[in-house]
């Protein structure tokens, strides 16, 4: 029996996929279990349907991605930290700190796209952020003493 499966299924497949299965495992478990749903022509038309409409979103995502990162290409973020005598920083700059400055001057960008290691000294960083799977950017991180 074909069925359509709706999550993921170890040993079986992902979301979306028509698979080849014995009549009883689709009837006593996958079907009972909403973990799946017979590939009747009706199903066969929804799913081409959601496929599509997923495409067109995700198509929509790397637009507003590469926007952003036209906007962002040339960014400069200037954090201001406390620092010791010697000009060594009390703490560190983290994804957080850098995200909530990029929302200071109008860009939304979420702190878990920003992937760096904390920056525990002075000066100018390279700071790489994923804003979609397809597209990056990388901009500058500057940490300044504060006084």
């Amino acid at each position: 029996m074909k069925v359509i499966l709706k999550q993921d299924v170890k040993k079986l497949g992902t979301a979306g996929e028509v698979k080849e299965v014995s009549d009883g495992y689709a009837r006593n478990f996958l079907i009972p279990r909403g973990i799946a749903v017979e590939a009747s022509k009706g199903h066969m038309k929804d799913l081409e349907l959601q496929r599509k409409q997923e495409e067109e979103r995700q198509q929509k995502l790397k637009e507003e991605a590469e926007e952003l990162k036209q906007k962002l290409d040339n960014e400069k973020v200037v954090i201001y930290q406390k620092t010791g005598d010697e000009g060594k920083l009390f703490g560190s700059v983290t994804n957080k700190d850098v995200a909530e400055e990029l929302k200071s001057k109008g860009y939304t960008v979420e702190k878990k796209k920003i992937e760096m290691e904390p920056i525990k000294s002075l000066g100018t960083h390279k700071v790489h952020v994923k804003l979609h799977p397809e597209v990056t950017v990388d901009i500058d991180v500057q940490v300044s003493e504060k006084k």
